[in-house]
């Protein structure tokens, strides 16, 4: 399977939801993007996982690098997951205490604005 990202806009707040795999093939793609966002200045993003199929140790490793870009311009990374069985990676990988993982859109960007 390939992987879509679409980039939004929402009070303020980039948005990128990603449909797909998140793996060693598709993984630079999201790289790329959220390396180009917060080379335009985006550094309030939430990435939305909720069209995600599969994630890789990988695709953990971009999340984690579109954190720290963030994080070195004050910003943050917000993530939308309320699938169980990604939900368990981040548990496992202790990165569900990096994170903040919401259960939908609005929460994540309201979680950024308030």
């Amino acid at each position: 399977m390939d992987l879509s990202l679409r980039t939004s806009e929402l009070d303020g707040v980039t948005v990128v939801a990603v449909e797909g795999e998140i793996d060693v093939y598709t993984a630079p793609r999201l790289r790329d993007r959220i390396t180009e966002l917060v080379g335009e200045g985006a550094y309030q993003l939430v990435v939305d996982l909720e069209g995600v199929d599969f994630l890789d140790s990988t695709g953990l490793g971009v999340l984690v690098g579109g954190l720290k870009k963030v994080r070195a311009h004050g910003g943050s990374l917000q993530l939308v997951c309320t699938q169980e069985r990604l939900l368990k990676i981040f548990r496992i990988t202790g990165l569900a205490k990096v994170f903040a993982i919401h259960g939908d859109t609005e929460a994540a960007v309201a979680s950024l604005v308030s």
